[in-house]
Order: structure tokens, then sequence, then C-alpha cells
């Protein structure tokens, strides 16, 4: 098998690829759970400072569930990211205004129509492990995982010769 990428990769080389993959912005699915009861939904999301952030209603349910448990799981096309969300207060207070400029510039669509200026917070995802899978140059698949804690990675082929 030949893999598209090198197999001994490094944290920082693994994680570069995972923010490559991702791209400046994202509609993902975003999996939060309290008392057993799970729920997913898309969110917008862009991609920087080594974080996953995204914008949501405070009133929401989403986001009471995100204030009971923070862990959550975000998905985009083999891209798995486990971690751990936060809230960054609203989006019009951010000091820097980085989101909001980020936003307005790669989800022009989603910041016009749903954007309340007394009601909508950021939301920080700080990435716990990811799992990425991926197909190699003669059409083998094989996942990477990315363990964010300790800071380790493991290529690992899944289809056999």
């Amino acid at each position: 098998m030949q893999y598209s990428i090198d197999k001994n990769l490094t944290f920082e080389q693994a994680v570069a690829l995972m923010f490559e993959k991702l791209g400046d912005f994202k509609i993902m699915a975003l999996a939060s759970s309290v008392n057993d009861y799970v729920m997913v939904r898309n969110v917008s999301c862009l991609f920087y400072d080594g974080k996953v952030w995204f914008k949501t209603d405070r009133n929401f349910r989403k986001t009471q569930q995100l204030i009971q448990n923070p862990n959550v799981a975000l998905c985009w096309s083999g891209v798995q990211i486990e971690g751990t969300a936060k809230s960054c207060g609203l989006v019009v207070d951010e000091p820097d205004r980085k989101f909001e400029t980020l936003y307005k510039k790669f989800l022009w669509g989603s910041y016009n129509k749903y954007s309340h200026e007394d009601t909508e917070i950021i939301i920080e995802v700080t990435p716990k492990f990811v799992e990425i899978w991926d197909t190699s140059e003669d059409n083998y698949a094989y996942q990477i995982f990315i363990d964010f804690v300790g800071r380790g990675v493991e290529v690992k082929q899944y289809d056999k010769k």
C-alpha cells in the first residue's frame, strides 16, 4: 500500500493536515449530550488559533446542553473532532472582533440571516482527539488519530491487500 502521506507524522504535521483538510470554514455536524439525551445538528464553523469556532443563540437548546455538558463531537467528511466547548460571550463583545470578521468573510449568508446582536454567542471548541479517514494514492483507506492531550499521532491502515 502506498500512503499519500508519511506514516511517521509528527503531532504538528498531523494537526496542520487536519486544519488543511478543513480549510477556513465548514458546515459541520455537532453532537452533544445531557443525561444520555443526544442531539446532533449542523453548525457553521471557522478554524483558527488551533480551535473550532461557531456562533449560536444563547437561548437555544444546544447552548443549554453545552453549558451542562461541554463534551462535544464535530464531524465533516471523514474528519471527526472530539473536544470541549466553551462560551466566549456575545459575538459583538469580542475585543478584536476576529470571529465576526471571519464569519462575515466566509459565511456571509449565515451571518446575514442569523445575526441577533443581543443573543448570539461565540462557542470555542478545543480539540482533545481527532480521527481522520483518508484514502491512499492506490485507493486504500487509512485513519489518522491525533491525541491533542498526549500530543500523539497514529496512522493506521484500514484496508488490506
